[in-house]
Order: structure tokens, then sequence, then C-alpha cells
């Protein structure tokens, strides 16, 4: 997969929040006809913001997307930053061998971030 495309209230506010916390470019910043703004981050990846006239609407308790992290540490970090900042955080596990937490966005998407002992096949 190399985008996603998420509704969005405002996307400056959404755009700040990946930006900030998910290490979304916003010098990448393309901006469309249609309000969308695509930005990317450094593996290339783009998000794609699209501004909605009302709200994004209830979505389901499983629909989400994540970000993985190469070290534990890097999870915990993240997640004492967005603590620290007042985000909603939904779901948070430290296990030996997977260390994940997820968040809310400005608009209620669920973001998770995780790390996972790599598993010998």
């Amino acid at each position: 997969m190399t985008h996603l495309g998420l509704p969005v209230r405002d996307v400056q506010t959404s755009q700040l929040f990946y930006s900030t916390y998910f290490e979304f470019d916003p010098a990448s910043a393309q901006r469309y006809e249609d309000g969308t703004v695509i930005i990317r981050n450094a593996s290339g990846f783009d998000l794609a913001l699209h501004a909605v006239a009302s709200d994004v609407g209830p979505l389901p308790d499983f629909l989400h997307f994540g970000f993985r992290r190469s070290k534990p540490t890097e999870v915990r970090s993240l997640l004492g930053r967005l603590v620290s900042d007042g985000v909603e955080i939904i779901e948070q596990f430290d296990e030996p061998g997977h260390v994940s937490f997820k968040c809310l966005d400005p608009d209620g998407h669920r973001v998770e971030v995780y790390w996972e002992s790599p598993t010998s096949v």
C-alpha cells in the first residue's frame, strides 16, 4: 500500500497532527482543487487528507491504520509525547515481544503505533 485517503473536518489541523507525530513532511504538501491535501513521509507513503463539510461520522471499532516502529522505546517515547499533549489514547499494550497503542486523530480515526519482535519461521 502506498497511500491512504482520510476524510477530515479541517485539513490544516490534520496535517499538523500527522506532521508532528508521524513524520509526514509539511513541505511535501500537494493541494488539489477538490480540497484534498496529500502529504508524504520519508518512506514515500502518501496521506491524502480530504476536507468534508460535515462530521466524519461514526467509524467501526475495528477500523484503524498503523505505523510500525523498529524499537519498543520508539513506541513508548511517542506514546509519552501524545499523552503529554492531551491526545486521547484508547488502547495500550506493553508486553515482551509486543508494544503498541492506539490513539485518536482530530477526526476520531484510530491510529496504531506498534513494535513486534521478529518471529522466526
